[in-house]
């Protein structure tokens, strides 16, 4: 793979989230669209499910801290460690989390200059889905850690303890991520009380230089699953590829997701007006995430949402 100034470059990826035989989120919603892009990815399950906790039957198991330590150590003794990003979602126990906090550490002991990526999978509109045990091992051991970061807006206002209700607001939850050592934090999915849009802000800060972008991002008349997965392994990708370019990233990852998300929500309409004269219910498998279909938009994402500078 070239990057944008034409030099060769390997990028290898360790992601650790959950998993789904049957749908997109997690390993499932990352994993395809880093592999187009052009990244190597080794993957981890934290947990591996049937489906996802949106339908009506779960059934699965939970990946154990001990059991995730055999792994590390099996690619430790065969020396595959030679990772360039760590890419982290959900997590749904404290010593599972403790214990990959200790694994990154150890990676950045092997190669300091290991780019992680964080999705502090919590919660999301005013509810946890996690003990909240793990809340303190994110805001102080993992995102310390971190590279980049891709928090809604309820999980920055948990890792941070301010409320997020208008821009001001916004630029003291990035400062606050960057004092604990962030170089990037993507705030991707906030909702202002002035506004009936969603809003991506993000601040970054490389090579001695502060980038500070937002975009208007329309919303959908819809609830969708798996899509902070996608946006947490598309925004690591193009910031690979552009060697840490904010405003571009943003761009092509944005502009992507939407893409999915539209033919997602196309092909759900056209599946329940089927199932309506059919006289069946409408199912949760209809708003799968149409994730192979985009793979066009996914390798060349269409620009019509633009960043703007701050």
């Amino acid at each position: 793979m070239e990057n944008q100034n034409g030099l060769e470059t390997h990028f290898r990826v360790l992601s650790v989230q959950s998993h789904v035989v049957s749908g997109y989120v997690g390993n499932k919603s990352a994993c395809f669209p880093l592999q187009l892009l052009g990244l190597e990815v080794d993957f981890i399950n934290s947990v591996q499910l049937s489906n996802h906790t949106g339908y009506k039957v779960i059934k699965g198991q939970i990946l154990k801290s001990e059991e995730l330590h055999d792994l590390y150590e099996g690619l430790k003794a065969n020396e595959l460690l030679n990772y360039t990003h760590v890419l982290t979602g959900y997590v749904g126990n404290e010593t599972f989390l403790t214990k990959l906090t200790e694994i990154i550490h150890d990676l950045k002991q092997i190669n300091p200059d290991t780019f992680v990526v964080c999705d502090p999978v919590m919660g999301d509109n005013g509810v946890m889905y996690v003990p909240p045990e793990v809340l303190p091992i994110y805001r102080d051991k993992l995102i310390p850690l971190s590279d980049l970061i891709t928090p809604n807006q309820y999980e920055a206002e948990l890792l941070t303890g301010i409320k997020i209700k208008s821009r001001e607001d916004i630029a003291s939850v990035m400062e606050a991520f960057h004092q604990k050592g962030v170089k990037t934090v993507i705030l991707s999915s906030v909702e202002l009380e002035t506004s009936e849009e969603l809003h991506l802000f993000g601040s970054s800060i490389l090579k001695n230089s502060k980038s500070l972008v937002s975009m208007d991002i329309p919303k959908f008349p819809a609830s969708f699953t798996g899509t902070g997965d996608l946006f947490s392994a598309l925004l690591l990708a193009w910031m690979a590829k552009t060697d840490g370019d904010l405003k571009v990233s943003c761009e092509n990852a944005i502009n992507s997701l939407q893409c999915v998300l539209k033919r997602t929500l196309d092909y759900a309409n056209k599946v329940s007006f089927l199932f309506y004269f059919l006289g069946k219910g409408k199912s949760v498998a209809t708003m799968e995430l149409q994730l192979i279909q985009s793979k066009n938009d996914i390798e060349n994402p269409p620009i019509v949402l633009k960043c703007q500078d701050l």
